[in-house]
């Protein structure tokens, strides 16, 4: 009896042992499982929360997209109305340049502008009138040599050879100093323009050690010119156009002297330049902006 109690006590003791043992066990799984369970959801979170800071990014960023386009679609339709182009599209004309034109613009009496149909039209119309209106102050045209012309936006200034070169002679007479004087007084005042010095000459034929032809003869009184203006006056060699016409351009017949004297003549073309019109302004604009 004896034994066999102590045996079930033996058993009893074992199987509590191995119970508690497990229980042990599990409890401590349990708490590796919690662990786990804690590290997983930690876990979770942070890339939940730097899912939604990339969220947050993407949505910024979006944003400022969809912005960028905005603002681009409005520049876009802003410059189109800011930018005009002329005919040969080679002038771009911003709204501040399109301010300092009106300035202008509205100094011209209303019968200049009449005829101007045209941004280009405006333009050359400008440069003209005050083109014009130096002329006029410089008294260039009150000799009966001197004949000024306007056609359009032309200004085209006929000088008789014999205020300034001697017969047969491409020496620039010293009568003409004057006359050249006020000239590039006009040039300097207006760097818009450019200045085509033509000379003409009448039909008698030339031949001599310094002068091939009449062709010869209308080059070089030309070219004299276009060096007394740039080398004495100071005008930008860059503005200045000799041209030769020889006879064939003539104003009337050679039969009589007095024709011929007319057909000996020196032209000089004052050209609206609108490049550099505009280019001229967008150096203003610049300096500006830069004040």
């Amino acid at each position: 009896m004896k034994k066999i109690f102590a045996l079930l006590v033996v058993t009893s003791l074992m199987v509590s042992c191995v119970s508690k043992k497990k229980y042990v066990q599990l409890e401590e799984d349990l708490m590796n499982t919690k662990g786990e369970l804690q590290k997983t959801t930690v876990e979770k979170e942070e890339l939940e929360a730097k899912f939604a800071k990339i969220e947050k990014r993407v949505e910024i960023y979006n944003n400022q997209i969809n912005s960028l386009q905005s603002d681009n679609a409005s520049l876009t339709e802003s410059n189109n109305q800011k930018l005009d182009m002329l005919s040969d599209n080679s002038v771009v004309m911003s709204e501040n340049m399109k301010t300092q034109l009106n300035e202008v613009l509205a100094k011209l009496p209303p019968e200049a502008l009449k005829d101007a149909k045209t941004l280009k039209d405006s333009m050359n119309v400008a440069i003209s009138y005050n083109l014009n209106k130096s002329i006029s102050e410089n008294n260039i045209g009150n000799d009966g040599d001197i004949d000024v012309n306007i056609d359009q936006t032309v200004v085209m200034i006929s000088v008789a050879d014999s205020l300034l070169f001697r017969s047969g002679s491409y020496t620039v007479s010293s009568k003409a100093k004057p006359l050249l004087e006020k000239l590039a007084d006009v040039i300097n005042a207006e760097p818009s323009i450019d200045v085509m010095i033509e000379g003409h000459t009448d039909s008698k034929g030339i031949h001599t050690a310094d002068i091939v032809d009449n062709w010869d003869l209308s080059v070089k009184r030309s070219t004299a010119i276009v060096r007394i203006l740039q080398n004495k006056y100071k005008v930008d060699p860059a503005r200045l156009i000799p041209s030769g016409r020889s006879s064939y351009v003539p104003l009337t017949d050679n039969s009589t002297y007095k024709n011929r004297a007319r057909n000996r003549r020196t032209n000089i073309i004052i050209m609206p330049n609108l490049n550099k019109f505009f280019a001229l302004m967008a150096e203003e604009e610049v300096v500006s902006l830069e004040d």
